[in-house]
């Protein structure tokens, strides 16, 4: 006998029992259903009838009584129950750092000595993810302080820029959550309104943390950022996590690069947001090949609500709102933009006048200049018994999980036209809004988030950019426990997305490496993350968007982050501060600009194209017949006797490749460096399509596989 769960779908025509002596009855008439063998001696028995989160129920039964089952009419699912352990933010578990006692958590010691910076809109002191147990006092080396109390081990510095503030203190929310997501301390049983629930930490839990304020609760000022970065520099931060950014702009105009660039210098990693201006190509900020740009992707969590249509049709949506006294049944359905009125469709404010949604289930489309949660209290006062927003077009399947003022449910775009075609289908329509509560194990995940900004980049489109993706999509973290979402409603966690929930991810993940290789320059950091990073979901199919394509080389750079795997890459691209120069010489940028970055005089003497920076990546431009060579040379940081050979290469048809060392690398010692040179060509009668291609190549010695992706343009 093992527990089974046990999923139900009412008949078209029959109405879910709301009482809860009424379902369970329900429930219990299935089991009596089953008929019995000798061999069969131990009744089934129900362990939980569920009232909310699904509609049906789990139960103690044998396999036979589980296949019999399956085969009744109103039974959608009967399967084994899985087993879940405690979770943290969610992210933590996704990204493989959730074993306490092996892997890189325990390796890099939790983060513990590295600091890491963040430059955003405050924290939020004695907030509980900022507990310091566990950690040790900061290193000798640490010159920042704290302008107001509340500092610890673990929260070891706070300093405002934002001249019309007065403290560090976090008013928005947004620094509070990065800053935790980055390097927040263990929090048990941590979650937004009992969803999400588990042990909530940052990806570097032991690291201490530094809050440079620099944006008020709309803007961060140039002034501010400058200032910010300065003093962080000046403190002695090892990582900063930098989720702001502005429009595309030359390197020697962004004041961020030429931060990032004075902080290199001094061997901090610098872990920046790569916007979100998503899908739309060239929308990238933060391009400087000196710091890691890092695009958003999704988990395999959802905070699942479902519509139940009338043709028995079940459509997976999310909402944070699903209150145990709602009564799940079906109900009439209602389209108030069926006709064409715009206004109506988006359910703006009196375009429901004159139209019946009382005791109805609504659907409204999102969109129309008014917030979703906005929509539902229109539909509220309006009669409605509950909602369905339909994503747009633009942005299909990103649902977001919301506190709204009524049942409701999120849905994605095609699932929106599925509903709408059922309305159309008949002239009494019924849905009904079931409650899942919090879902694990998505195995679509990770998908590149749709406001994820993407490549190329107009400041430098030689170096292939975003560089990495992370979780970056309704990641649970630390918020300032202060009424949030509507009135009389606190919460001290919330669910954010954006790039810059990714951002901090990466960061957190440079702390550990800092950590586990202290001599390891930025660039040497940057380079063990993209040379490890995953192409597939946990489904093994290649990444996607969230238009359900592969995704692109400039959705996802070198792919998603994999942190255990970067810990331990084998070999490295390195990159010093100085070799940066010749590339922006090629660039074609003058002394004067360029001097405005590095801070030195010099002369450019030297110039070399963007392909030939000793990159992680390559993005070639081939035109037919074309031939061209770059070199790299990496730096051994595996085994000290090891040989790599060439693995699998892709590349696009009618490109070739010719490697200067058909051989292979063979290392005799830690630190050796080793050049080799690829040239590209391309056949003159090739029949390439499109603009672009994508390839790659990985260097294989034992555990060890190193890869380079390839961008290819054919302009």
């Amino acid at each position: 006998m093992k527990t089974y769960i046990v999923h139900l779908s009412s008949p078209e025509d029959q109405v879910i029992p709301q009482q809860s002596h009424d379902l369970e009855e329900w429930y219990y008439s299935f089991l009596s259903n089953i008929t019995y063998t000798n061999s069969i001696t131990e009744k089934p028995k129900i362990v939980y009838a569920y009232h909310h989160v699904i509609t049906g129920f789990s139960a103690k039964m044998s396999a036979e009584q589980a296949e019999a089952m399956t085969n009744m009419i109103g039974v959608a699912e009967v399967r084994p129950e899985s087993l879940f352990q405690l979770h943290t933010t969610h992210s933590q578990q996704f990204l493989g750092l959730h074993h306490y006692s092996t892997g890189l958590w325990k390796g890099s010691n939790y983060g513990k000595g590295t600091i890491i910076g963040i430059l955003d809109s405050g924290i939020t002191p004695g907030h509980v993810s900022f507990h310091d147990k566990g950690v040790p006092p900061p290193p000798a080396r640490w010159k920042g302080k704290c302008e107001i109390a509340g500092c610890n081990n673990k929260l070891i510095g706070m300093r405002n820029f934002v001249l019309t503030e007065r403290s560090p203190v976090d008013e928005q929310g947004h620094g509070t959550h990065t800053s935790s997501t980055a390097a927040g301390n263990f929090v048990a049983n941590a979650n937004i309104f009992g969803y999400a629930n588990g042990t909530a930490s940052g990806t570097a839990p032991h690291a201490h943390l530094a809050m440079y304020r620099v944006c008020d609760q709309q803007y961060c000022s140039e002034s501010n950022l400058l200032a910010g970065m300065d003093a962080a520099i000046t403190d002695g931060v090892d990582v900063l996590s930098i989720s702001l950014g502005g429009r595309s702009a030359p390197f020697y105009r962004d004041a961020l690069a030429i931060c990032a660039f004075a902080a290199i210098q001094k061997g901090i990693f610098v872990s920046c947001s790569a916007g979100n201006s998503g899908p739309f190509m060239s929308s990238l900020s933060n391009e400087s090949p000196w710091v890691l740009t890092v695009g958003a992707s999704t988990m395999d969590r959802k905070i699942r609500t479902t519509v139940y249509l009338g043709n028995k049709k079940l459509i997976d949506g999310e909402s944070l709102y699903q209150p145990k006294n709602f009564i799940q049944k079906l109900m009439p359905l209602v389209y108030p933009g069926k006709k064409g009125d715009y206004n109506a469709a988006t359910c703006r404010r009196g375009s429901l006048n004159g139209i019946d949604v009382k005791g109805k289930v609504v659907l409204c489309d999102l969109g129309g200049m008014i917030e979703a949660i906005e929509k539902g209290e229109v539909v509220k006062d309006a009669g409605g018994a509950a909602m369905i927003l339909a994503n747009a077009g633009s942005c299909p399947e990103t649902t977001e999980p919301q506190v709204h003022v009524l049942p409701a449910s999120n849905v994605g775009y095609k699932e929106g036209v599925k509903i709408k075609r059922y309305l159309s289908s008949t002239s009494s329509p019924i849905a009904a809004i079931l409650f899942r509560g919090t879902v694990i194990g998505i195995k679509s995940a990770p998908q590149v988030a749709c406001f994820s900004s993407r490549g190329p980049s107009l400041a430098s489109p030689g170096i292939l950019k975003p560089d990495i993706i992370g979780p970056g999509v309704d990641v649970l973290a630390a918020w300032p426990n202060v009424v949030n979402y509507r009135p009389h409603i606190k919460t001290t966690f919330n669910l954010l997305s954006g790039t810059s929930m990714a951002c901090p991810h990466l960061a957190g993940i440079a702390a550990l490496l800092k950590s586990t290789h202290p001599k390891w320059s930025p660039a040497a950091i940057k380079s063990a993350i993209m040379t490890t990073a995953s192409q597939v979901s946990l489904n093994n199919k290649f990444i996607a968007d969230e238009r359900k394509l592969p995704a692109d080389i400039y959705d996802i750079g070198a792919g998603h982050v994999s942190p255990s795997k970067a810990n331990n890459p084998g070999i490295v691209f390195d990159i010093q501060p100085h070799d940066y120069i010749a590339y922006m010489c090629g660039l074609g940028y003058t002394n004067e600009q360029i001097r405005m970055i590095v801070k030195r005089h010099f002369y450019c003497i030297k110039s070399i194209p963007e392909a030939e920076l000793n990159y992680p990546s390559f993005v070639v431009a081939l035109k037919s017949g074309d031939r061209k060579a770059y070199s790299r040379t990496v730096t051994n940081v595996g085994i000290a006797r090891s040989t790599y050979t060439i693995g699998n290469v892709s590349l696009p048809q009618g490109v070739h490749m010719v490697i200067s060392r058909p051989q292979g690398l063979r290392f005799i010692a830690m630190n050796q460096k080793l050049t080799y040179k690829l040239t590209f060509s391309r056949d003159y009668t090739d029949k390439i399509r499109g603009p672009y291609g994508q390839g790659y190549m990985t260097w294989i010695s034992g555990k060890y596989s190193v890869r380079t992706p390839f961008l290819f343009m054919f302009r």
